[in-house]
């Protein structure tokens, strides 16, 4: 999985510096940031807003869950702002802790930014209740009001996490829904549930280069 994301962090890059280069040297604009359209995740460079509306079709679908506040989530939530997913569950003793810490370096980035959101869903709800995941917050040092660690039912969440996230490796998303889920993977999603990025979060620099990219994303949310 980690050579996956590997290479395609590299063919981004790879596209970037092709792209950079073959720019007109006046030219200050900033490169944008792929769109995510299929599971192969192949990335789309686009430039105008009009041309993402007709080309990238795929977005974010609607959920229903419960944080660990007790407090029901929907998509609403994220209607017109920056969000970042991943797939959890609290009795993890691998990936999901190494995760959670470096979530942790973007709650710190934007904790009192209310445009950006963090989502981490529970792959096992039939054990994360809402007071588990509260005490899994708590224990982890989670402050922020707009980091919600959601359960729910298991279908949905695993429909979610393969149909709308592509969160899995192999085009997971087309597995039975009782195989189990279990994923490094991080998603970025703009204002427009359209999926920005992905990215391994048990690697620092991943993590450090999403933040960078929801600044990008903030920026142009901005103009």
């Amino acid at each position: 999985m980690f050579q996956t994301v590997f290479l395609r962090t590299s063919c981004i890059c790879s596209m970037l510096l092709l792209v950079a280069c073959s720019e007109n040297k006046q030219d200050d604009t900033v490169i944008p940031l792929p769109y995510y359209n299929t599971p192969t995740f192949t990335p789309q460079f686009i430039t105008s807003p009009k041309e993402a509306e007709q080309k990238v079709t795929h977005t974010i679908g609607d959920f229903s869950m419960t944080n660990q506040h007790g407090k029901p989530i929907t998509e609403k939530a994220i209607e017109g702002k920056i969000h970042v997913a991943n797939f959890i569950f609290t009795r993890c003793g691998s990936i999901c802790p190494i995760m959670t810490k470096n979530m942790k370096l973007v709650q710190s980035a934007f904790e009192k930014n209310a445009d950006v959101v963090l989502l981490s869903y529970s792959v096992t709800p039939w054990m994360d209740s809402v007071a588990r995941l509260k005490y899994y917050a708590d224990n982890n040092g989670i402050t922020s009001p707009n980091w919600h660690f959601l359960t729910g039912n298991k279908g949905e969440i695993y429909k979610l996490a393969r149909q709308s996230y592509f969160a899995e490796e192999d085009l997971g998303y087309s597995k039975d829904s009782t195989d189990f889920l279990h994923t490094e993977h991080i998603l970025l999603v703009d204002s427009h549930k359209r999926i920005r990025g992905i990215y391994n979060g048990t690697l620092q620099l991943d993590v450090e280069q999403m933040i960078g990219d929801i600044k990008t994303l903030l920026r142009d949310k901005q103009e």
